[in-house]
């Protein structure tokens, strides 16, 4: 069992930055591939990115490439979602989510992980 536990949402500016992190509970973390997740109003729960075993390769949506940048830190039982350069269009909840096993390329469904956290907000103003 893994209890996921996110911060750092807030209100910024479009072109400011914000860093979210993620708290694991579990001895086990460093064997969880790490996803962020994202829900704007009135849309589905999209991929952001994922984070392998390690947190030295990574993954991410299209349209976060180049702004934002996952690491997780084993020894703290923690991953982060770095966010540069917001937009608007990032508006949502964001959401972490744990999955067993190694694979964090093309991971980018929902049914992939098993462990979410609660999420944290993000809003991006114009």
């Amino acid at each position: 069992q893994v209890q996921l536990v996110e911060s750092g949402g807030g209100l910024v500016q479009a072109g400011g930055s914000l860093r979210l992190s993620c708290a694991a509970s579990g001895s086990t973390f460093s064997t969880y591939t790490m996803g962020w997740f994202r829900q704007a109003p009135g849309k589905e729960r999209e991929f952001v990115a994922a984070i392998s075993w390690s947190g030295g390769s990574t993954d991410y949506v299209d349209s976060v490439k180049g702004r934002f940048t996952g690491s997780r830190d084993n020894a703290k039982n923690t991953v982060y979602l770095q966010m540069n350069s917001l937009k608007p269009e990032d508006t949502a909840v964001y959401y972490c989510a744990a999955g067993r096993g190694a694979r964090y390329l093309g991971r980018r469904t929902e049914y992939e992980y098993n462990y979410w956290g609660q999420g944290t907000q993000v809003t991006v103003s114009s």
